[in-house]
């Protein structure tokens, strides 16, 4: 028996499921967990010694690829120092100053410990400015675990939300309007029947946890004026595409600014962190200047914001997305290729680095046409892969990841 196949034997007598995060059990595609040692550049090693050529980069934290030496050094040094204080640190607020200059939308920016995390707190900002308690959210759409997001639509086009996790109480989903993303005509009369009863509209600006869904022409802008009209806060979250797809992340791509924006993955260069801001008459509403509490112990975190600071500035170097969007277009032209060369019944999703292999033909522009991928075809190309020495996403519905180091 393989050391992996050991451990996650072991693993499940003492983690439920035998992992710490859902999408780590390969349920979707079958077999057993491969549990890794070490990661270097592009690739990892599980703990059976095999190489693997890796596509999931922590799911998109690492831009610069595993271990990155400036990374590891400016985490190394920080450690020498301590790991937590509890207190401000100047850490915080040099990566604050970096945030800022990467997102003109944010005039201030609060640090904490998760995308999750930045969005539960970001809602509850939004709740708070504007004393109202319904949300809107797209289907598909992934924000995190939050009680109030974790939630998919009901038989209509454009319903109140039911639970899709045990442990949501039924009224806390029906606070939550769910609509098809990519539908700016099914916002509009959503915001014109409950506009008075709506915070704010989340979206993934580029959804990438029902896999890589890009907006059409012209959708986050129309997004953006409806929300203005109607007096509705905007939030991006952009914890998946903030410094993965331009430094300014979807905003400066498209050009479309958020009210609040939630951000994370490549902040922490690895580390957990994450971090929500937006216009100063907002944020200034959070405790302690403000009524809105919100606090972690760790947030700020000395070793999360040194590496996330590295990570930042080497993204800061003249030309790294353009040298990231020639490799990244090399490899969608070889797969584009041979997808065309066999007339295969799959279609290629892709923005900068980031790219998902979608099982069907056709079109896959929201929540509803992904879900015609074939799951099962899927799951057969993801273990010969795998038994080639090729890691990608262990999910259909998840996003892949270039760097670097590719």
């Amino acid at each position: 028996m393989k050391r992996s196949e050991q451990l996650f034997r072991e693993a499940r007598k003492h983690i439920p499921g035998g992992v710490n995060s859902p999408v780590r059990a390969f349920k979707a595609v079958g077999g057993v967990p491969k549990f890794i040692r070490k990661g270097k550049g592009a690739y990892i090693w599980d703990v059976d010694g095999k190489r693997y050529l890796d596509f999931v980069m922590s799911w998109g934290p690492l831009v610069l690829g595993h271990a990155h030496p400036n990374v590891i050094r400016a985490v190394a040094d920080q450690a020498k120092n301590g790991t937590s204080f509890g207190t401000p640190t100047e850490n915080e607020v040099e990566l604050a100053e970096l945030v800022k200059s990467a997102f003109p939308s944010i005039e201030k920016v609060r640090l904490v410990s998760s995308g999750t995390e930045a969005v539960m707190s970001a809602i509850r900002l939004a709740r708070g400015v504007t004393g109202r308690e319904k949300i809107v959210k797209c289907d598909g759409c992934y924000h995190g675990h939050v009680d109030s997001l974790l939630v998919q639509a009901g038989s209509g086009a454009a319903t109140f939300g039911i639970a899709s996790s045990k442990g949501i109480p039924e009224a806390l989903a029906k606070l939550t309007i769910s609509i098809p993303y990519n539908d700016t005509d099914i916002l509009e009369g959503v915001l014109k029947r409950h506009a008075r009863e709506i915070a704010c509209f989340i979206l993934e600006p580029v959804p990438a946890n029902m896999g890589v869904i890009l907006p059409k022409r012209g959708y986050l802008e129309k997004v953006r004026t409806l929300t203005r009209k109607y007096d509705v806060i905007l939030i991006f979250d952009e914890v998946v595409t903030g410094f993965r797809i331009a430094f300014g992340g979807a905003q400066e791509k498209f050009g479309v600014e958020a009210d609040l924006t939630c951000l994370g993955k490549i902040l922490g260069g690895g580390l957990p962190i994450g971090a929500f801001g937006g216009r100063k008459e907002l944020m200034d509403h959070l405790a302690p200047e403000g009524k809105v509490y919100q606090a972690g112990t760790l947030s700020g975190n000395p070793l999360a914001t040194r590496s996330g600071i590295e990570t930042l500035k080497q993204l800061r170097n003249k030309n790294f997305y353009q040298e990231l969007e020639r490799k990244s277009c090399a490899f969608y032209e070889l797969l584009d290729s041979q997808i065309e060369k066999y007339s295969l019944p799959v279609t290629l999703n892709r923005i900068g680095s980031c790219f998902t292999l979608f099982f069907t033909e056709g079109p896959v522009t929201d929540f509803r046409s992904a879900k015609r991928a074939d799951t099962k075809r899927y799951a057969r190309f993801f273990h010969r892969l795998l038994a080639s020495g090729i890691y990608v996403a262990p999910s259909q519905f998840e996003t892949n990841f270039i760097s670097e180091a590719h």
